[in-house]
């Protein structure tokens, strides 16, 4: 951009400068034709007037240009920041949705983990009476003490008199 700024502006020197230089030739008066009619006036004025009209044009028209691209430019800015701003909240809500998808899935996980413990603990309860009633009734038919019929499970740890055939003693 400033490459461009500094030719032009060379240019319009050179121009001046060839203008100041020949300035006599400029003025010199001769006959022109505009069409319908022919006028006497210097042509090299005439000229370099019809030179400064289109900079002045050109360089109207160079504002109003760049004037339409800023204008341009700040429309999509604001539209993309629109944009990320939705896009933003996209990204949040996904947060969220993910966020109460996976409690979900763990209030399921720890129910189901809840509901195998409590069938885990039952079923060992009745393993644990059934083989209390086991060695009941194996203590009943081996005539164990009442004492040790009261607490199965210390029949087990204590060392009996009387020991099941096959077992060794220790």
């Amino acid at each position: 951009m400033r490459t461009r700024i500094l030719f032009l502006l060379l240019l319009g020197s050179l121009v001046a400068a060839f203008a100041a230089l020949n300035w006599a030739a400029i003025t010199t008066p001769s006959t022109l034709s505009v069409g319908v009619t022919t006028i006497e006036a210097p042509l090299g004025v005439t000229l370099l007037g019809l030179l400064i009209l289109m900079a002045l044009v050109f360089a109207i028209y160079a504002v109003f240009w760049q004037g339409a691209v800023l204008l341009e430019t700040r429309r999509h800015s604001k539209e993309m920041q629109l944009q990320r701003q939705l896009a933003d909240q996209a990204e949040a809500s996904r947060f969220t949705e993910l966020r109460s998808a996976l409690r979900s899935e763990m209030a399921q996980l720890s129910e189901r983990l809840s509901a195998s413990q409590d069938a885990l603990r039952q079923e060992m309860r009745e393993n644990t009476n059934s083989l209390a009633a086991m060695f009941g009734e194996l203590d009943d038919r081996l005539g164990a003490p009442s004492h040790e019929l009261a607490h199965p499970t210390t029949a087990l740890i204590r060392p009996s008199a009387k020991r099941l055939p096959g077992c060794p003693s220790r």
